[in-house]
């Protein structure tokens, strides 16, 4: 029996989960390789971007470097983050210094959050597609058993063929969250070193213009 016939022989929730499992699975394979794609691209953008920034003559002039090379804006934000003005409303209550913080912040919060996108859906795939497909094979052994039972005689070839097509959701549903889970945990660890390079850099800035006597 091909995968076509074990399809349309089910009912509807067999198909439901069939068909969950195979969104699923698209859903996984297009973060994969959009994430892999973004975060190759965002670690040699992050580390050429700071470089440049430090041998840089002046703010100005680092920004007009950095807006070039940021394809993902990751750092951009953060140095005109920098650029601090005098203001009577309640963002500048505090004065620059803490006006400062609070946009390299927000700032980074911005940065972060574009990383750690899709990152949510792999965990969801990784932890939840081994139930979708457990699932479908309890349903699928119910129905197996009932129409065994109704046969009269029970043989174990009566009872092998049915079971065993059931549990290919169960193969279905591990197959879908083991890359779900590689890829979380790959993909993780080049976010976090990421993350930590922008992170550092925040601080530096902070530290850079907060010993100046006027905004950068």
């Amino acid at each position: 029996m091909n995968l076509a016939q074990f399809f349309w022989q089910g009912d509807a929730l067999a198909r439901g989960v069939a068909l969950l499992l195979l969104v699923m699975s698209i859903a996984t394979w297009v973060v994969i390789l959009w994430k892999a794609w973004l975060l190759h691209r965002a670690s040699r953008d992050v580390d050429r971007c700071i470089a440049v920034f430090w041998q840089s003559g002046n703010v100005e002039d680092a920004t007009q470097k950095i807006r070039a090379s940021d394809r993902e804006v990751l750092v951009l934000p953060m140095v005109e983050a920098t650029k601090l003005e005098a203001s009577s409303t309640l963002a500048g209550a505090g004065g620059l210094e803490t006006q400062l913080t609070r946009r390299l912040r927000n700032a980074l919060h911005v940065s972060l959050a574009k990383l750690q996108h899709g990152q949510v859906l792999l965990a969801t795939i990784g932890a939840t597609a081994p139930f979708v497909g457990l699932l479908g094979t309890v349903w699928g052994i119910y129905h197996a058993l009932i129409g065994i039972a109704s046969a009269g005689q029970v043989t174990i070839d009566q009872i092998s063929g049915p079971v065993g097509e059931a549990l290919i959701m169960t193969a279905a549903g591990l197959a879908v969250a083991i890359p779900a889970v590689l890829a979380y945990n790959v993909l993780g660890r080049a976010v976090a070193r990421i993350e930590g390079e922008l992170e550092g850099f925040a601080r530096d800035l902070r530290e850079l213009v907060g010993h100046t006597s006027t905004p950068l």
